[in-house]
């Protein structure tokens, strides 16, 4: 099953973000508390946390690509142990 990462709202006036850089890429394991990318709102540039653990599967967007608050920016699957 996959999660999505959403363009958070980081600031009252947010209304899109753009992706400034990805510091996780796909395949790479994720955590929870882990930042896989950064944002650049209205008023700064700020890190999206990640709040599960597994693989990032699947970047959405590129950089300099402006997404709507609550849009995807990425997908996780959850990593199964065998």
């Amino acid at each position: 099953m996959a999660t999505l990462i959403d363009m958070p709202k980081l600031s009252d006036t947010m209304t899109v973000g753009t992706l400034v850089k990805w510091l996780k890429n796909e395949g790479d394991a994720v955590s929870n508390g882990d930042m896989i990318a950064e944002v650049e709102t209205d008023k700064a540039t700020m890190e999206v946390e990640c709040f599960d653990d597994g693989i990032l599967i699947k970047q959405y967007c590129g950089i300099g690509d402006e997404v709507l608050v609550g849009g995807a920016i990425a997908a996780i699957a959850w990593q199964s142990v065998t």
